[in-house]
């Protein structure tokens, strides 16, 4: 957030977010903050169930999404190409970039790789990279069939393991 408000908005407001975000109760919740470069617009709290995701359908983007907006139309769209699968990846050049809701890594037998350039650089694949759980790596569509577990990661869900994983195309 301290990012996208210097980048967007030139600022350098700092919002204490543990004094702002206040979840209703004790159960699991995704918070959506709106703010300005004055003030925080509003604090939304939605239930979170976590989808069941097997399956992805590959899907050729020159979308830039370097900072989460509150206009996610681009990715929604890219999301109703996915046909029967239950989630995207979004491929850029040839390369694997990320999910329509994550970040997303391969073990290729020996370790964890993530896209050298992901969509979105996420907190999550930030603190596995930088305690060396993963590695940057391009990832090409081609390189798919030899990987042997695919995982998602955000701030949310953490680092999960999609056990039985297909990739259509």
């Amino acid at each position: 957030m301290q990012k996208s408000l210097k980048k967007f908005l030139k600022t350098e407001k700092y919002f204490d977010l543990e004094k702002i975000i206040n979840p209703p109760d004790e159960k699991f919740y995704r918070c959506k903050i709106i703010y300005s470069s004055k003030k925080i617009e509003s604090v939304s709290f939605f239930p979170y169930k976590p989808k069941k995701i097997e399956s992805f359908k590959l899907i050729e983007s020159d979308i830039v999404y370097n900072y989460k907006f509150l206009n996610r139309s681009e990715i929604d769209s890219l999301f109703k190409r996915r046909e029967n699968a239950d989630e995207i990846i979004i491929v850029k050049n040839g390369k694997i970039t990320d999910t329509s809701i994550a970040n997303i890594a391969f073990f290729d037998g020996n370790r964890w790789i993530t896209p050298r350039e992901p969509l979105l650089k996420g907190t999550m694949r930030a603190k596995l990279l930088e305690n060396k759980k993963i590695f940057l790596e391009d990832i090409y569509i081609d390189e798919l069939k030899f990987m042997k577990k695919l995982a998602i990661m955000n701030a949310l869900i953490g680092f999960r393991v999609v056990a039985n994983f297909r990739v259509e195309r």
